[in-house]
């Protein structure tokens, strides 16, 4: 016998009551369940269930579900990060690595010929690191309004953010803005200072665009493809 939509949605629900937050991670404890209650009629086919559920769930021991989600979170969190270094990886073909070396290119003859270039140099940071702060924000305030809106959690979206509030990443340009300013008028003849500032410049810009637009779209189509339910969300 096999379960109905309704019985399904009530494992989903069942999963949701028992402080599982994610959906993904919830649809993995559903097919287990579900599998399981299955199995359960097979043997017992006299067994509602409410009894086949509560037969299962009492195999999880007195902490329910928390040692199981723990495990499969630390599992699913793992193949997430896989993917999400797999696009970081794919990104940086031959053509990006041409982009990179153009950007780096360009910003050197800038540098180079520019009265201000120190200036120059440290408002294009700043703007990457307002382009930074601002996606932050709004990935937090686009979570919130889901959260508030009853939309489903999704595990892969919240590690996609995690990536993208890497204050790290943005805070080390601004420790090094004195150091700059100082190394930048020391050397500021010296091509080889500026063609590596250009580089690091641009490989930033890259590694940030990668970050919050490219890795974001592909956890979309990963999930729509995996995940009908998150496709609908979508529409």
């Amino acid at each position: 016998m096999k379960l109905t939509i309704e019985q399904i949605d009530r494992l989903y629900l069942f999963t949701q009551q028992h402080y599982v937050e994610w959906y993904d991670l919830q649809t993995e404890l559903v097919d287990h369940l579900a599998n399981a209650i299955e199995m359960q009629w097979e043997e017992y086919p006299k067994l509602t269930f409410d009894e086949a559920l509560n037969r299962e769930f009492k195999k999880f021991g007195v902490f329910g579900f928390m040692d199981v989600v723990e495990k499969r979170q630390a599992v699913l969190s793992k193949k997430y990060n896989r993917l999400v270094w797999q696009h970081f990886k794919d990104f940086f073909g031959v053509p990006k690595i041409v982009l990179t070396i153009a950007m780096t290119l360009a910003l050197f003859s800038i540098l180079k010929i520019s009265y201000y270039s120190e200036w120059v140099f440290m408002g294009l940071f700043i703007i990457l690191i307002l382009f930074s702060f601002h996606e932050i924000f709004k990935n937090k305030k686009n979570q919130k309004q889901k959260l508030q809106s009853g939309q489903k959690r999704w595990l892969f979206e919240e590690i996609i953010n995690q990536y993208g509030g890497f204050l790290g990443l943005i805070s080390i340009p601004i420790n090094l803005f004195p150091r700059i300013f100082y190394h930048s008028e020391k050397y500021s003849g010296n091509d080889y200072w500026i063609l590596g500032l250009s580089f690091l410049f641009a490989l930033l810009a890259v590694v940030i665009f990668i970050i919050f637009k490219i890795i974001p779209s592909k956890a979309t189509e990963y999930l729509m493809e995996t995940y009908p339910e998150y496709k609908l969300e979508k529409l």
